[in-house]
């Protein structure tokens, strides 16, 4: 175990924590998030691709369950199984709750597109944690993350609903493991191969937030495709290449015990 990155990740969560709860303003959520490039109603649908292209979720988060499930990790550590299996259950009720949110976007429905997001985020980097600096802490994180990436939603939803909106809790959850992660692929060993898989992920993560920023303008471009939709379909596959690392992926020999065949911490 890494414990001087391991102490930095603790260190610089409690920092930008206080930093952002004391120096920025609380920021409510901007009304015309709402209002996407793409509105085509088809088959009496509203909102059609930008709920349709949602479906991607439901079926890699759906294969990722059955991986989970019924196969071996191969390219995963079995102390961290229900890490990989809660990040792929939020990737499935993204899916659900993301397709609910675009056939009537409003905060008061947004809350569903939210929830399941912070519970991908976390058990992404609750297992990252795990298979970079500790296993024991990131099955130790695993349910506090997931708890806290919850409350986050909860506590701006209901800051909405008391007329000060407050979206810098949720704006932690969201981009502070996506900066940690990093940190560990560059300072820290796998216990596997194919930290690409991961970079991947990163970047794609990187590019569908692009894309969301760029809604209307990448739909006046394309006319058949929203950046909204494009984000969809990109955080979907980032999903699928983590599945594809979880079954591909093989441990790196320096790090197993031969004699137990335990990862040692």
């Amino acid at each position: 175990m890494n414990k001087s990155i391991l102490i930095f990740i603790a260190l610089f969560s409690i920092v930008a924590s206080i930093a952002v709860f004391t120096l920025v303003p609380k920021i409510p959520q901007d009304l015309s998030y709402h209002y996407f490039g793409d509105q085509k109603q088809i088959l009496g649908i509203p909102n059609f691709w930008n709920v349709m292209t949602n479906l991607p979720f439901l079926v890699v988060g759906f294969m990722g369950i059955q991986q989970i499930i019924n196969n071996p990790l191969d390219g995963g550590l079995p102390q961290l199984r229900p890490a990989y299996l809660t990040f792929f259950i939020g990737v499935f009720l993204v899916g659900l709750g993301s397709g609910y949110y675009h056939l009537d976007p409003d905060n008061e429905s947004l809350i569903w597109d939210r929830l399941p997001m912070t519970i991908a985020f976390m058990a992404l980097f609750s297992a990252v944690v795990g298979e970079f600096l500790s296993v024991e802490w990131g099955r130790r994180l695993l349910y506090p993350l997931v708890l806290a990436g919850m409350l986050s939603v909860i506590y701006w939803h209901w800051s909405e609903q008391q007329g000060h909106g407050d979206l810098r809790f949720y704006g932690l959850v969201q981009f502070l493991p996506m900066v940690l992660i990093p940190v560990m692929l560059i300072y820290c060993q796998s216990r596997f191969s194919g930290n690409g898989y991961l970079w991947g992920l990163v970047g794609i993560y990187a590019a569908a937030k692009l894309a969301e920023s760029g809604d209307v303008v990448i739909y006046e471009h394309l006319r058949f495709l929203s950046g909204h939709s494009l984000k969809h379909l990109l955080a979907a596959g980032g999903a699928w290449l983590y599945l594809s690392a979880l079954q591909k992926r093989v441990p790196v020999p320096q790090s197993i015990n031969p004699t137990s065949g335990v990862v040692p911490e």
